[in-house]
């Protein structure tokens, strides 16, 4: 088993900055992709970023040039680096970690832009 903890959320205004974290422990060998993806009130969850453990990125059309994403695999934690935030960013994010045919989500950190 996986347990994946997210933290770094809150209310930012618009134009600002938040970091996100989110660290994987327990039976931890095996990672792969870890990522993170949002999901507002009645919207489907989507994808934000996600990255391979060999540092290949993906991002949504909607993040590019605001987010990026990074990982520490001896700290097995990867991080979203939000900049220039918009309202329409308002969601709560999930974090993902694949280990071989298994997908592990965290609890979900919300993160609120608003003036």
């Amino acid at each position: 088993q996986v347990q994946v903890v997210e933290s770094g959320g809150g209310l930012v205004q618009p134009g600002g900055s938040l970091r996100l974290s989110c660290t994987a422990s327990g039976s931890i060998f095996g990672i792969t992709t870890m990522g993170w993806y949002r999901q507002a009130p009645g919207k489907q969850r989507e994808l934000v970023a996600v990255i391979s453990s060999r540092g290949s990125t993906n991002y949504a059309d909607s993040v590019k040039g605001r987010f990026t994403i990074s990982r520490d695999n001896a700290k097995n934690t990867v991080y979203l680096q939000m900049n220039s935030l918009k309202p329409e960013d308002t969601s709560v994010y999930y974090c993902k970690v694949v280990q071989r045919s298994w997908n592990y989500w965290g609890q979900g950190t919300q993160v609120t832009v608003s003036s």
